[in-house]
């Protein structure tokens, strides 16, 4: 489970909130209960100290012995109260005198120096203050036991009394309270939990079947739908969804039934040329040999109709072939190939050989389709020769199980803004060169052959600025890349390996 994920997330933020409100309320209940027990424990040990004080203590005589005031501390600290008892009285004017109760266990050095000045200083009476002194008391530890220790004295000359009460048993009651409530806070955090979980699997349950819908609806499966239950939020989420899913394959299907009637009309549109093709193709043939005796006036159009009617069988070849890798029906024709004298069969096939610098070490052999492999060398080579200029070099490596095939001119190199789309159909570098010798058609078809190789090929400019470089990368086994054909699939277009445009077009 991956921290960033939305269920650990909620489970969190649900265990954030209810440890803090669990924490919270804990302490302030801690806080509470505190007080209300020490209180307790306090109003009734002093009142208690303050009603001995007035029977026994005030009962003494006004120089009262060291023996009446410590059997008076041990009849006010034998009450139920259970705290230590200590009284100051004088002998004589300035001889002061003390009875305990415990002298063990409560002396007068264990009365903080502050209580001993608050309870000796005499208050003025006013009408709200009937009493020169009153009981006075504060909290102390010692030894690591808290202790109340509180004191007041007689008026009227009487002994100043002292009392100290342990606390223990109250800490050790607010100890078990805190245990309590730490107990109850770690139940809250494991309830808030499981809380939590139970509400992440009700809000992300709907969630997560949203996203696996849009995986699937991604993956082309547009007849996904979501059922929907409820009137919530996510309710609505699902509706919308399905909403948009329908739309999508609504317009999907009208662009698919759009684009295959495009495809069905070009593919018969060059299956119908054909014929005709056939036959204007013989015409310009008879033309080239008489063009030497014909007169000089029409003999340039004779030389463009050859040159046209050339240029529009090779457009229709492509067109045909373009219209087969449309609809996934190319096929590969695989075989051994020795990939320097394919390289070779295909300039010299062309009378390129003197145009040509070839760098192929002999032996490399590749399991290709050498009619794919044609088409897609004779577009390369020729579209360098025609828009970069000789001399095209071409060189042939291997890195791993990978043929690497490069075709490099010497011309001006391709412009930054053409070189995304130099493999398009009929992109035209400038509209203001709109008509060529090519098709516009033939580093589409070398891509889309490379492709079905399992390779591709990309176009660069040479890194020190003289010409532009095409990389043909080809796995040195297509077996297993794409489905088999019959060894006598291959187009016009593959056979005649025609060059063409895509570079400066």
């Amino acid at each position: 489970m991956r921290w960033t994920s939305l269920r650990v997330r909620l489970i969190v933020v649900f265990a954030l909130v209810a440890l803090t409100a669990a924490v919270s309320a804990s302490g302030i209940a801690y806080w509470l209960n505190r007080e209300a027990v020490l209180k307790r424990t306090q109003d009734a040990a002093l009142g208690d100290f303050r009603q001995e004080m007035q029977q026994r203590a005030a009962a003494l005589p006004l120089r009262p012995t060291e023996e009446e005031l410590r059997r008076a501390a041990e009849q006010m600290a034998g009450g139920s109260a259970g705290y230590s008892v200590l009284l100051l009285g004088e002998r004589d004017a300035g001889k002061p005198i003390i009875g305990a109760s415990d002298p063990d266990r409560f002396t007068l050095d264990d009365v903080p120096q502050a209580l001993r000045v608050a309870v000796d200083e005499k208050q003025e009476l006013t009408s709200g203050n009937a009493y020169p002194y009153h009981v006075f008391w504060l909290r102390t530890t010692r030894s690591g036991t808290p202790y109340l220790v509180g004191g007041t004295r007689i008026t009227g000359g009487g002994p100043t009394g002292y009392m100290m009460k342990s606390l223990e048993p109250e800490r050790q009651d607010l100890n078990s309270l805190g245990w309590s409530l730490g107990v109850a806070t770690l139940l809250a955090l494991l309830g808030s939990a499981l809380l939590a979980q139970l509400a992440a699997t009700t809000v992300l349950k709907p969630v997560h079947r949203l996203g696996e819908a849009a995986r699937r609806l991604g993956e082309g499966e547009l007849d996904t739908r979501l059922r929907v239950s409820g009137t919530d939020e996510l309710a609505e989420l699902s509706r919308t969804f399905n909403a948009a899913a329908e739309s999508l394959q609504k317009k999907v299907a009208d662009m698919s039934a759009r684009e295959e009637s495009s495809r069905r009309f070009v593919a018969d549109m060059s299956h119908e040329l054909r014929t005709p093709m056939t036959a204007l193709t013989a015409v310009p043939e008879v033309l080239e040999e008489e063009q030497d005796g014909l007169d000089p006036m029409i003999a340039p159009a004779v030389s463009l109709v050859i040159s046209e009617t050339r240029r529009l069988n090779t457009l229709v070849e492509n067109l045909m072939e373009v219209t087969r890798f449309d609809a996934g029906t190319a096929k590969l024709v695989l075989d051994d190939v020795d990939v320097a004298d394919q390289v070779t069969a295909c300039i010299d096939a062309r009378a390129w050989l003197d145009a040509v610098d070839l760098d192929a070490e002999r032996g490399i052999v590749a399991r290709l389709d050498p009619r794919r492999l044609d088409v897609i060398l004779a577009n390369l080579i020729g579209n360098a020769l025609k828009h970069g200029g000789s001399p095209v070099r071409v060189s042939v490596r291997t890195t791993g199980d990978e043929l690497v095939i490069e075709v490099r001119d010497h011309g001006p190199g391709i412009p930054q803004d053409v070189l995304p789309h130099v493999f398009d159909r009929f992109y035209k570098a400038s509209a203001s060169r709109p008509r060529s010798e090519g098709s516009g058609l033939g580093l589409s078809i070398a891509m889309e052959n490379a492709l079905i190789h399992g390779g591709g090929i990309t176009a660069a400019n040479s890194p020190d600025g003289d010409g532009a470089v095409f990389t043909l990368r080809l796995p040195m086994d297509g077996s297993g890349v794409a489905p088999e054909g019959d060894p006598d699939a291959g187009t016009g277009a593959e056979r005649n390996g025609q060059g063409d445009e895509g570079q400066a077009e």
